[in-house]
């Protein structure tokens, strides 16, 4: 963990350079006859679309209130993807490998008509199509977002006790309508959920086993993430991570845990059971202490249409300015492969004190 790297490790390149990049990638035909594979032999497989900037909730984790104050300026309506251009794109991915699409934010249910969005990009061939939401407006649109075509839902739930919860949203919201809009979601045939838990150390880890508990039996799978320095506002520091270990041992010496293999390659929760036969299962995601780089098939879309290639990037590139500039499917299809090709992402496994005092993108503005 105090590894000291080179800060060219981390550095990105100059905007100028990244964007004629993108654009000298796009007149250059990729070999179509295999899917693109990044500088560490990664395929591309999850995209995860960020569909809005804004969110109503200020957790202390990502959209700390003292940064993103009533003045804060989020980006204008104007520079954000419509509808049709996130579908474009999306088809384009789908192209290069991508079988799982998840819609981020900030909150993505801000987003006007998203149910519309949600209906265009089911009707995609082969793929997964899922949501993540803090939950707030979830029991009224639990039946119209199932309705439209998505199939699956994550809910940000950081305790169950509505004092530390309102602590850790920090606009005083209070729990019980997120469970409200759990059961919504239940109801709607929205399943399986998940329920992620950040879990920083003083704020909610006695949080942890009441979560266990509570959606032990109820088919919901809860998954505790280690807290992680995601952008650069959240005064992130080592001694506020508490290990996926320690979470795995808290729940395990009541309610005893066995090891389950992953659902895929790739996928970034460490899977766990109930020793018992007991019901249900729990996730934990160590990105911290256990860096799972090697095995990453994500890439990300920004509300503005930017593709990052790591939730702990510094810049990413310009799509959009592809989509509105007159390039045509295969153009955007051969820069994008380009892109991943050149990726070699693994900020998780070299992370030290150096790296994490480097200015990275926000999470509410890539999303998680």
């Amino acid at each position: 963990m105090n590894k000291i790297i080179p800060l060219a490790d981390v550095r990105a390149m100059e905007p100028s350079t990244r964007d004629a990049f993108v654009r000298e990638a796009a007149v250059v035909p990729y070999d179509r006859d295999a899917l693109p594979l990044d500088q560490r032999g990664r395929r591309m497989h999850d995209l995860r679309i960020s569909v809005t900037d804004r969110c109503n909730f200020r957790c202390v984790y990502c959209m700390p209130k003292d940064v993103f104050g009533r003045d804060y300026p989020f980006l204008p309506h104007s520079e954000l993807l419509t509808f049709e251009e996130i579908v474009r794109l999306a088809r384009i991915y789908v192209g290069l490998g991508v079988r799982k699409i998840r819609l981020t934010g900030g909150e993505p249910l801000l987003r006007k008509n998203i149910e519309r969005l949600i209906e265009q990009l089911a009707a995609l061939p082969g793929v997964d199509l899922t949501l993540t939401t803090n939950g707030a407006l979830l029991a009224k649109k639990a039946r119209p977002l199932r309705a439209a075509g998505l199939a699956r839902v994550t809910v940000s739930l950081d305790a169950l006790d509505d004092a530390t919860f309102r602590a850790m949203n920090d606009v005083d919201f209070p729990v019980a309508r997120v469970l409200d809009g759990i059961e919504a979601a239940h109801a709607a045939g929205l399943a399986p959920i998940k329920i992620n838990a950040v879990v920083k150390r003083g704020m909610n880890e006695h949080a942890i086993l009441p979560l266990a508990r509570h959606f032990r039996d109820s088919g919901h799978i809860v998954r505790f993430i280690e807290y992680m320095d995601v952008g650069h506002t959240n005064g992130w520091r080592m001694d506020d991570v508490v290990p996926a270990a320690e979470i795995v041992e808290t729940i395990d010496r009541e309610l005893p845990l066995e090891a389950i293999d992953a659902n895929y390659p790739g996928e970034v929760a460490e899977r766990w059971r109930y020793r018992d036969g007991g019901g249900g299962e729990i996730g934990v995601i160590a990105s911290v202490t256990q860096a799972f780089c090697r095995d990453c098939t994500r890439a990300r879309l920004s509300t503005d249409g930017k593709m990052f290639t790591c939730l702990f990037a510094t810049d990413g590139y310009d799509l959009r300015a592809l989509v509105r500039g007159g390039y045509d499917d295969e153009q955007i299809q051969n820069a994008i492969a380009a892109i991943w090709r050149k990726r070699a992402d693994r900020y998780s496994e070299i992370r030290s004190a150096n790296t994490s005092r480097v200015a990275k993108v926000e999470m509410s503005y890539i999303g998680g």
